[in-house]
Parts: structure tokens; C-alpha cells; sequence
């Protein structure tokens, strides 16, 4: 177990120090570009090209230059934004860090909950109406784009509709820190909570009922129905224990993406100062360092939550814990 966690651990490690030379040569190795130049930002004065050549080490060899780098990005933590007047990259990341969070953390919630109920209620009554109805649903939540959701969502709670009753309590478009109010927390993210899980509902749903019903004729199930184990005990039990394999697969990718800035579009959208917002800034201005870094944010999060989700794996599928 422990020499399995070791290698799991050095392919982790292996696989992100090929991302960020990956990222680096993307960024600053493309033929025919200045790096000094994309760094600095645009109509920057001679003084601050020598400054950044200098800081960042682009008179020298490219390894000095990548290690320079790194250690700006992971150890000194001062990679600078020269776009944005000196501000420094990785401060900005971890102050829009927590609004991403509470974003994806809360849509996460919905959609997990919401699509085990749809996808074990549609396997469980399959072929009925109650099935096709549920995955005709999904298909229609997969089908609308969230950028178009939520500026329709927007339309409906903010502007024609905003002073009835029913969406009176709408705060305008932000964020509301939960340390200052977490009501005002809740009401500022709970619609782009919805809409940004709406989409997710009906893939893991859809998913989730797929693998139930391809399980139903397992050995292992109708061992189960012959040893006279009840139709929901089964189904809970040992058809969506083992299901949730691929769920959780699943799962691992799609949150460590929206968390390490997939959510940009909702970010955008419903104005929350999050890793994705700051990226759509930072493509808008061509500011490289912010877009270098956020990129290396996102890729961290998705490594790491592939390697969690292997973990996983060990206590929901016995053939893995036992080497098999």
C-alpha cells in the first residue's frame, strides 16, 4: 500500500514538472516573440524591458531561465504583473481563490446530490415515464450553454423580474465574502450555484442511470437477488456502491477544472472576482505572467485530483485493494 502511494507520488510530481516546462515553452520559447516584450505588456519603456531581462534571467540559458521562473512562481511567490502596475500574481490568485471555491464547492453540492436521486430513481423505474422524463431533463440541462442560462437567468432575477416577490431578495451582481455576511454569502451565489450545476446534473445523471442498468446483469447482482436481498437494498447497496466508480472519476476531473478556473464563464457572467474572471482580465489585457500562472493553478488542482481520485478508488473497488 505504502510503495503504491510512493509511485502514485513520484507520477504526480513526474507529471507536473512536465506541465510547467510544457507552459513555459508554450509562454516563452514560441519562435519569432520576445518574452521580455510579453511580460513587460504593451508600449513598456526600454527601462522596463532591461528591468524584466534582467529579473527574469532572458539574457541567459533557457534552463536558468525556467528555473527562475518557477521559483518565482512556487517558492519567492514574486512574479509580477507589469500589465497591472507591479502587482504581484500569485496574491491576486490566492485572494480570488476563496470566491471560485465557495462558487464550485456549492454547485458541486447540487449537482452530486441532485444527479444520484435522478440517475437511481431513473435506473431504479426504467423504461417507465418517470425515466424518460428524468433523462429527458438531463438532456435539456447538458443542452443549454451556462454563459446563455445565466444571462437569461440574469434577465429574469435582475431586471424585469427583480422587484416581485419572488426574486426581491436577489442582491445585485458580486460577491459578498461570507466572513462579512454569510446571508448575503448565500443569496449572492446561490443562482450561479444553480445554473452552474445545471449542466453537470444531466451528465451525471445520465451516467450514473447508464451504469445501473448495465449492472443489473452482473453476477454479483443476481447473486445478491438469489441470496433474497430486497430490489432497493441491492440497487443502493452494491449496484450504486459500485457505480459510483466511474462517478467519482468523474467527479475528481470536473471539479479540480472549475476549481482551478473552468468557471469562468459563470464568473464572468454573474460578476464574481474569481480565478476565472481574473484569467478572462488577464487574456483581455495579454497580461502573460497572471495567464502563466493561472494556468499552472489549474493544472495543479486537476493532477492532484486525479491522484486523490486513484486513492479512492482503493476503498470503493476491493479488486483494486486487493492488486487484482
Amino acid at each position: 500500500m505504502m510503495l503504491a502511494l510512493l509511485r502514485r507520488l513520484g507520477q504526480t510530481l513526474f507529471v507536473l514538472f512536465g506541465i510547467s516546462a510544457l507552459v513555459f515553452v508554450v509562454f516563452f520559447v514560441t519562435p519569432g516573440a520576445d518574452p521580455t516584450a510579453r511580460i513587460a505588456g504593451r508600449n513598456a519603456s526600454p527601462a522596463v524591458m532591461e528591468k524584466v531581462r534582467r529579473e527574469y534571467g532572458f539574457d541567459r540559458p533557457l534552463p536558468v531561465q525556467y528555473a527562475t521562473m518557477m521559483k518565482k512562481l512556487f517558492i519567492t511567490r514574486d512574479l509580477a504583473s507589469y500589465v497591472d502596475r507591479g502587482e504581484l500574481v500569485v496574491p491576486e490568485i490566492l485572494r480570488a481563490a476563496p470566491v471560485t471555491a465557495s462558487l464550485v464547492c456549492g454547485a458541486a453540492l447540487i449537482w452530486v446530490v441532485v444527479s444520484v436521486a435522478m440517475g437511481t430513481l431513473a435506473a431504479a423505474m426504467k423504461d417507465t415515464w418517470v425515466d424518460r422524463t428524468l433523462m429527458m431533463a438531463g438532456l435539456v440541462g447538458i443542452s443549454m450553454p451556462v454563459f446563455w442560462l445565466g444571462q437569461v437567468t440574469n434577465l429574469v432575477t435582475q431586471s424585469r423580474y427583480h422587484d416581485t416577490w419572488l426574486f426581491s431578495w436577489v442582491p445585485g451582481l458580486g460577491y459578498v465574502p461570507f466572513g462579512e455576511s454569510p446571508l448575503g454569502w448565500f443569496r449572492a451565489l446561490v443562482i450561479p450555484w444553480i445554473v452552474l450545476a445545471v449542466m453537470f446534473i444531466g451528465i451525471y445523471s445520465r451516467v450514473l442511470r447508464s451504469d445501473l442498468v448495465a449492472l443489473a446483469g452482473e453476477d454479483f447482482i443476481r447473486t445478491a437477488r438469489a441470496k433474497g436481498l430486497s430490489p432497493v437494498r441491492i440497487l443502493l447497496w452494491h449496484g450504486l456502491r459500485t457505480s459510483m466508480i466511474t462517478f467519482v472519476s468523474l467527479f475528481g476531473l470536473d471539479f479540480a477544472q472549475l476549481v482551478g478556473g473552468g468557471a469562468l464563464l459563470t464568473e464572468v457572467v454573474f460578476g464574481l472576482p474569481g480565478v476565472g474572471h481574473l484569467t478572462y482580465q488577464a487574456l483581455n489585457n495579454l497580461d502573460l505572467p497572471v495567464i502563466m500562472a493561472t494556468v499552472m493553478y489549474s493544472a495543479v488542482f486537476v493532477v492532484m485530483a486525479n491522484a486523490a481520485v486513484d486513492l479512492l478508488y482503493v476503498f470503493l473497488d476491493p479488486r483494486v485493494r486487493d492488486g487484482r
